[in-house]
């Protein structure tokens, strides 16, 4: 019979199963989608158990469209600093997951910047107190649990294992611990100092493992065998750096979806100096590979939007409009939950500029699409001045990264090759190649990076960029500038 592993990508709209066989090759998919909630404005939420109903969903259904076949273990890849709560005897959840591009944690952060912790966390974390970053919401969720409750709390990863497991393991990987602002990325543990500052008890956090670990066994699993070995967990952005085979400082990979995720692997730790993160890539055998970091909180899920807006119906048919756009167009800045990497304005808003009687529907399209470009190509700028290593081979992934025309965009306001890979999994193939190592079907990097990889070249072309980048910058001035609401009078 033949064997496989599935590995599990657990996203923010959607989770995904996909059967990896030991050749590296897809031999199935499936998926199943999970629901978001917007309680009050800037609030982002999702239901554990309807999250755990939606990874059983895509299982089953990538086991129905493939081979019979016999599963080595399950590899878990997951949306990142989303976070959940729940109680440590029952397994019932004692609270929603507070999503990523959740806000509501805003005025925490405002707090702990005035009071001046800011650049000691992004000493001890790599990471800028934002509210994209679980610290003050984790405090949030557990100053919630009834009365009389043990909690656990944890990153989506932990979630899932303790579902996978039946409550046997509470644990998480290295490069989810390293993105909840609570872990300590030079000791590489939880951080007491932190957990203070944060209001978090490091009784409720879970172990920390190296994403090739053994996670505990399958138990009550619809459709698995009990003791199938959980055998990896990281987190999907730097699951995708690791399935491209980037494991050569200045690698990189920009990964498309809600938002986006542009990572660079480094020769060792280096702290973030400006509009950066530096993060644990992923941990195998105690030793961590790190990497620069930069995330757009808003990035294709703009163009679903601006299609319902032009009246169209879908995204390709937008992007075909783009295509078609005469130069001159407006700037377009999705700011819709704020600003990420390399700005952190958790205040800016969305909005167009420089619009006027001439400006047609097709450069409204443009702008839109341009926006993911931009904001690549300004995170790009900010890693580049910061690493030592000059940037090299750049892959894309990710439902959008099948786009040429996004992609060509990016290729020429970049003025990089970008390599447009054939398969979007790349999030669920490096969980698999790590559970591979795990399991010993691999035995270590060199015969992953040889494993077929087919993708696109795309090399930049000459045209309008410079221009382009102008009217960007301008927006951006304008969506970052206090309104008179905000500022001081």
């Amino acid at each position: 019979m033949t064997t496989a592993i599935l590995a599990i990508d657990q996203g923010t709209t959607n989770s995904k199963a996909v059967l990896v066989s030991t050749t590296g090759d897809i031999l199935s998919r499936g998926a199943s989608p999970v629901g978001i909630e917007h309680p009050q404005p800037g609030w982002v939420e999702q239901s554990p158990l309807r999250l755990w109903q939606s990874v059983c969903e895509a299982i089953a259904a990538c086991l129905q469209a493939g081979p019979t076949v016999d599963i080595l273990g399950i590899a878990v890849s997951n949306q990142r600093e989303s976070v959940t709560v729940w109680d440590a005897e029952t397994g019932e959840p004692l609270g929603p997951v507070v999503s990523w591009q959740c806000r509501r944690s805003t005025a925490a952060c405002a707090e702990l910047i005035a009071a001046g912790h800011a650049p000691r966390v992004q000493a001890l974390t790599g990471l800028p107190i934002d509210p994209m970053f679980p610290g003050p919401k984790m405090k949030w969720l557990l100053d919630r649990v009834p009365a009389g409750r043990k909690a656990r709390l944890g990153t989506i990863d932990a979630w899932l294992i303790h579902c996978f497991t039946g409550g046997a393991v509470h644990a998480c990987d290295a490069a989810n611990a390293a993105r909840s602002q609570l872990f300590d990325l030079n000791r590489k543990s939880w951080s007491d100092e932190l957990c203070d500052l944060f209001g978090v008890g490091k009784s409720a956090l879970p172990e920390v493992r190296d994403s090739a670990s053994r996670f505990g066994v399958t138990k009550n699993v619809p459709g698995l065998k009990d003791g199938t070995p959980i055998a990896s967990a990281i987190g999907d952005s730097h699951a995708a750096l690791f399935g491209h085979g980037a494991f050569n400082p200045g690698d990189s990979k920009v990964t498309f979806g809600t938002g986006s995720s542009i990572m660079t692997t480094l020769p060792g730790f280096i702290p973030p100096q400006q509009g950066i993160t530096t993060t644990i890539a992923w941990s195998i055998d105690g030793r961590p590979t790190y990497a620069f970091e930069g995330n757009i909180l808003v990035s294709a899920a703009a163009l679903p939007w601006m299609a319902g807006m032009l009246g169209l119906p879908d995204v390709q048919a937008l992007t075909d409009l783009a295509a078609t756009a005469e130069p001159g167009g407006p700037g377009f800045v999705p700011a819709f939950v704020g600003l990420g990497a390399p700005y952190w304005q958790a205040d800016a808003r969305a909005l167009f500029s420089g619009i006027t009687f001439n400006t047609t529907r097709a450069q409204m399209a443009r702008a839109v699409t341009d926006s993911m470009a931009f904001q690549v190509h300004d995170v790009f700028k900010a890693m580049s001045a910061q690493s030592p290593t000059p940037l090299g081979r750049l892959y894309a992934d990710g439902g959008p990264s099948q786009n040429t025309f996004l992609m060509q965009c990016i290729a020429d306001t970049l003025d990089h090759v970008i390599t447009q890979c054939d398969a979007p999994e790349a999030s669920a193939l490096g969980a698999a190649y790590l559970a591979g190592l795990s399991l010993g079907v691999w035995p270590d990097l060199a015969a992953i990076a040889a494993l077929p990889r087919a993708g696109n070249p795309i090399l930049p072309r000459a045209g309008d960029a410079a221009d382009r980048l102008l009217v960007w910058r301008d927006a951006i001035y304008r969506s970052t500038v206090p309104g008179p609401s905000t500022m001081s009078e």
